[in-house]
């Protein structure tokens, strides 16, 4: 597959986080000023006031100073002050957990955590098998509430994730509120080497293949193609991709794994603030010919939203459940050089029919709400669709 790798080199990051980089400058104390035609970004107005706070804070701050925090929180303001949810500065240990992620393999406990923008109440989405977590006694659908003690509702996800993970062997303490009643639950969990089980896949019905995709990292690529590959082999004849909550992940891995499934030709391609264009294409040397369906939610955000859109422009297959999250722009890591690193939203990205779904999301062309069945817990009337209409097209 041909690639740019500029754009390859970016990734895709969802709202969502796993447990699973020029644009500054670092310089001593203070910001450095712009370039030569630009106005400065740190005028002697600020530099005043900056030098203020550190003179109230030396005379007159009770608690103990941490130098290190002070500095990294100039940097994390500044890039805040964009007020894009999706550019974030990170400081040395925040991006080796960061670079950590998209590889897929972490010392961590094992979960997938969503955040709900509105809200910024963080869910567990997943409890890996035989993981920490699950060990640990932590519940698909349980509420994050503290973190060693401390409140993490509304607090920037990343740094959420990064508290959670760290050294095997050491512990982290965790609240999680569970069920209806919201009951506190206290658990600790031992942090443990983790490959993120990215794509569980069974047969159903006895000829239609399942695969669940939970997220798109490094080790995604080679768990779909292993997945696809042994489906066929058990005679599979028609294949349902679940992609609900997947939170995205890796842009290269989405497109290596659309390679599988199109004919030759675009999978996406993005447009940065001058209007330059980059194109991501799939070649001819392989195709998915059998019916296939695409399921959804509104926590199928960015990288999902990229192999969804390419899916249904194609008309390969349906897409069913409830409109996507609408993520459809483009973030690339920034290496500053000093260990730390910023995020920033560098494009704009399109599917191959040129649609821009940036909070709009996908629309599916079978549209189903997940209904809960208390006496049936394990129902999903969203699969049953999808079978369905796999079942039809067979």
């Amino acid at each position: 597959m041909k690639k740019n790798k500029g754009f390859i080199k970016g990734a895709l990051c969802g709202a969502l986080a796993v447990l699973l980089v020029a644009g500054l400058v670092s310089c001593g104390s203070r910001l450095h000023k712009a370039s030569a035609g630009k106005e400065e970004v740190v005028d002697s107005e600020t530099e005043q006031k900056l030098e203020m706070l550190q003179q109230l804070i030396d005379g007159s701050y009770l608690g103990d100073v941490d130098e290190d925090a002070l500095q990294s929180g100039i940097y994390k303001g500044y890039i805040n002050g964009l007020a894009d949810p999706y550019s974030v500065y990170y400081d040395k240990e925040e991006t080796e957990q960061l670079l950590e992620t998209t590889s897929g393999e972490y010392s961590g406990i094992g979960a997938v955590l969503s955040q709900n923008r509105e809200t910024g109440i963080i869910t567990i989405l997943q409890v890996y098998d035989d993981s920490p977590a699950q060990k640990a006694g932590i519940k698909d659908d349980d509420i994050l509430y503290k973190v060693e003690g401390e409140e993490v509702t509304g607090v920037d996800l990343t740094e959420v994730v990064s508290n959670i993970k760290g050294e095997e062997g050491t512990e982290v303490k965790m609240t999680v509120l569970r069920g209806d009643a919201n009951d506190e639950v206290e658990v600790t969990a031992v942090r443990g080497k983790v490959e993120a089980q990215t794509v569980k896949y069974e047969m159903k019905d006895g000829d239609v293949g399942y695969i669940r995709v939970s997220e798109f990292d490094s080790v995604t690529y080679d768990q779909y193609k292993a997945a696809i590959e042994d489906l066929e082999s058990q005679g599979m004849k028609g294949l349902i991709v679940d992609l609900r909550n997947n939170p995205g992940g890796n842009l290269a891995t989405v497109c290596d794994m659309l390679d599988l499934m199109l004919p030759e030709g675009l999978i996406v391609y993005t447009e940065d603030k001058d209007g330059n264009r980059s194109e991501e294409t799939s070649d001819e040397e392989h195709q998915f010919k059998l019916p296939m369906t695409v399921l959804v939610n509104g926590n199928s955000a960015s990288a999902s939203e990229i192999y969804a859109g390419a899916i249904q422009d194609y008309g390969l297959g349906e897409i069913i459940g409830t409109q996507t999250y609408g993520k459809g722009v483009v973030q690339q890591i920034f290496d500053l050089k000093d260990g730390t690193c910023v995020k920033l939203t560098i494009a704009e990205y399109f599917t191959p029919k040129g649609r821009n779904i940036n909070g709009k999301g996908i629309t599916p062309d079978v549209e189903v709400e997940y209904e809960a069945d208390e006496a049936d817990p394990e129902a999903d009337n969203q699969l049953d669709k999808a079978l369905e209409v796999i079942k039809g097209n067979m």
